[in-house]
């Protein structure tokens, strides 16, 4: 397990002191992700938004993008074992039966 490390980050104009296993950097890269999905959520509403509200719209729209983008990968290893499956289906075919390792 890697050492935690302590970073302060802002996120919604408020500021959070927390301890993560991954680099301050990334830890602040994610921040300023969250941190922009809340003001882009703020920024779209008619009207001042609840801090907790647009933080809970916000994971909403995090949670989307994490579920498309599961699927999307699921998407492209089903393609990528189909297509593999292929490719060494037409390498034994082109080949025949022989062990290339048994010759020279």
């Amino acid at each position: 397990m890697s050492e935690k490390t302590a970073v302060t980050i802002t996120i919604a104009g408020e500021q959070y002191n927390i301890r993560a296993e991954a680099t301050p950097e990334y830890t602040r890269e994610c921040a300023r992700y969250v941190d922009t999905a809340i003001s882009d959520i703020t920024k779209s509403s008619r009207s001042v938004m609840d801090p907790y509200k647009a933080a809970i719209l916000a994971a909403l729209s995090l949670a989307d993008q994490l579920f498309q983008t599961r699927r999307e990968l699921e998407q492209i290893q089903t393609l990528n074992s189909a297509t593999a499956g292929k490719l060494a289906s037409q390498i034994e075919a082109k080949l025949g039966a022989s062990d290339l390792a048994a010759h020279p």
